[in-house]
């Protein structure tokens, strides 16, 4: 009775421990490597926004509005970038805004998104995403997307957000 009710555990046992041990030698090799590539991307995508910045410096600013991530600043005061996250319809909805040091929106762009597609996923294609650059605090011309107001708005609001956070930020050098 014991050699059939302790073998099978104890079989089992050095199985899991022998599998989680492979896990963690694997994850000990491949998490610096996942872990450069996410910096990599995130860079890009803030070269991306700001392309005449020569390199970012993470701001720690207290006060800024929720949605508020991150705050980078260009180290050659090409402007500020803003990395936020939104409740859209579908879910969260990661943005980046570069705005320029006169407070004018640079860029504007979607990150990630779960909205629904066809409808929400319009605030990653044009016109949608075209209308921010150049635009000032007031985002006058800025219109929603009709059929997509919840996930359209949640960006306005972000990018509002984001010219906000610019008011805090540019006083803080």
């Amino acid at each position: 009775m014991k050699k059939e009710f302790v073998l099978p555990i104890l079989v089992l046992t050095l199985i899991c421990l022998f599998i989680s041990a492979a896990l963690a030698i694997t994850n000990n090799f491949t998490g610096p490597v996942i872990a450069k590539a996410a910096a990599d991307r995130a860079e890009a995508a803030r070269s991306e926004v700001i392309p005449e910045a020569d390199s970012f410096e993470l701001l720690q600013v207290e006060g800024l509005p929720q949605t508020v991530r991150e705050v980078y600043k260009t180290t050659n005061n090409a402007g500020y970038v803003f990395m936020l996250t939104v409740s859209g319809y579908g879910g969260d909805i990661n943005i980046i805004c570069g705005i320029a040091p006169d407070g004018t929106i640079i860029s504007a762009k979607t990150l990630a998104h779960t909205e629904t597609k066809g409808m929400g996923s319009k605030i990653t294609e044009e016109p949608f995403a075209g209308q921010f650059p150049g635009k000032d605090a007031s985002l006058e011309g800025v219109d929603a997307i009709s059929g997509a107001t919840i996930s359209s708005r949640a960006y306005i609001n972000a990018v509002k957000d984001a010219v906000a956070a610019y008011e805090i930020v540019k006083g803080v050098q």
